[in-house]
């Protein structure tokens, strides 16, 4: 298998990336549980969007927990925080490597 990179953008709805991280703690503990899960970072542009970047051991590991995120972690309070139109998110498989 070959690990895969999932890519997530969006604007928050008022809330700064600090209140977003820390409203998180479920989502990291839910995410170190999923099989395949290997790393995540979020990131904040300086246009105040969010990049959360996500390695995974194949991009069907990540395609599995994105499916299950809205609904096992639907009570989570980072969906709220989060403007639903400005979402852009894709998983892609990694073909290069250097560390």
């Amino acid at each position: 298998m070959t690990e895969a990179i999932e890519v997530t953008t969006f604007k928050l709805r008022g809330q700064s990336c600090a209140q977003f991280v820390a409203a998180n703690a479920d989502i990291d503990a839910w995410l170190l549980r999923q099989p395949g899960f290997l790393s995540r970072r979020i990131a904040e542009r300086d246009d105040g969007t969010i990049v959360g970047v996500l390695l995974w051991a194949s991009a069907e590991a990540g395609r599995k927990a994105a499916a299950g995120i809205m609904t096992e972690m639907g009570h989570s309070p980072v969906h709220a925080m989060i403007d639903q139109h400005t979402v852009d998110w894709t998983v892609a498989p990694v073909r290069h490597r250097i560390e």
